[in-house]
């Protein structure tokens, strides 16, 4: 992680520059905020350790200037001071600091904080790479309008239902729920490999043409195999690959693109499967309208046991009313607009 330190004692910014970098950080320093706060608007650290005291422009004059102004990235703001008084805590935190060190500062707690911090960035990071790569995937059709926002809806929904039976109250717990609502919107990654002759059909495909568009799924499970080769033991990133492999996978093994059958199928792709399927039917498409809530219910209803899991279709029976609540809020603001 890219730190700025900004200190007008050299000593105090000499150690802390060390130990930063001992743990494997980059570290730029300067004496004072204002110079502190010329070097943060190149765009190159995420983080900064900031004295409390300083000349031109102080700790908390700092911290009020960054939160002002519009990075393209949010800055973790650590205040650094001798005086550690609540007083002086709700000042710094009404100020936009996020985390306090009180001097002389402890070299393994300082290393501590600035874990803390990598991981609350990361965390920022993730979500945006991930919706942004979905909205790639996304703008190859600009027929699919809110098509990312409501799936991720449903299938939150969905595991929450799920969450609350004998057979998932084990399985799907908070991480899951948070887990399927974020890389949902990455089940049809793969598309981004499917000509635009395909993919923008108006019209019936082929056999030839489908047979193309099915290997979306591969696609998109091996790009993110890719990413999970970089990053192993990413937990997020497993259930983003297994959703976009097996989303079109039927319980009945008569899906693609590996004819997985019942459990074999990872649970987050029968989750998604339904929610996928429901948006597809009462979306409107350049190919097709809308159905009602009312029809998508009898053919999901109808294909319990051999497309959905019969487990999901009885939570999904319990829980349509929210279905039908989300689909209506993003009409009403698409209606608004």
């Amino acid at each position: 992680m890219n730190i700025l330190i900004a200190d007008d004692d050299p000593v105090a910014l000499l150690i802390l520059r060390k130990t930063l970098e001992k743990s494997g950080h980059q570290v730029e320093t300067a004496c004072n905020g204002k110079e502190a706060l010329s070097l943060l608007r190149r765009g190159t650290s995420h983080a900064v350790i900031s004295d409390w005291e300083m000349p031109e422009m102080n700790g908390i004059e700092f911290c009020k200037a960054v939160r002002s102004e519009s990075f393209s990235s949010y800055i973790y703001f650590v205040l650094l001071t001798s005086h550690d008084d609540s007083e002086r805590k709700v000042a710094g935190l009404s100020a936009g600091a996020d985390d306090f060190l009180s001097k002389p500062f402890c070299a393994a707690e300082l290393t501590a904080r600035m874990q803390t911090a990598a991981r609350i960035l990361a965390l920022e990071t993730r979500d945006m790479t991930i919706f942004a790569l979905a909205k790639l995937a996304e703008s190859r059709d600009p027929e699919t309008g809110d098509h990312l926002e409501r799936v991720r809806s449903y299938c939150q929904v969905l595991a929450q239902e799920l969450a609350e039976t004998d057979k998932f109250r084990g399985v799907i717990d908070a991480e899951f729920i948070n887990f399927i609502y974020m890389t949902s919107p990455l089940h049809d990654i793969g598309k981004v490999g499917i000509p635009d002759s395909i993919l923008l059909k108006p019209g019936r495909l082929t056999d030839r043409e489908f047979a193309i568009m099915k290997m979306h799924a591969e696609i998109g499970a091996q790009t993110l195999d890719a990413a999970m080769k970089k990053f192993p033991g990413v937990r997020f990133l497993e259930m983003a690959r297994d959703i976009a492999a097996s989303h079109h996978e039927w319980v009945d093994g008569s899906g693609y693109p590996c004819g997985l059958v019942g459990d074999s199928i990872p649970l987050c792709g029968r989750i998604m499967a339904l929610a996928d399927v429901y948006d597809a039917l009462t979306a409107r498409r350049v190919y097709k309208a809308a159905l009602t809530h009312e029809r998508a219910n009898g053919i999901i209803l109808g294909e319990s046991g051999t497309h959905f899991d019969p487990d999901i279709v009885k939570s999904y029976v319990r829980c349509e009313g929210r279905f039908t609540a989300i689909y209506d809020s993003f009409n009403n603001v698409a209606a608004a607009a």
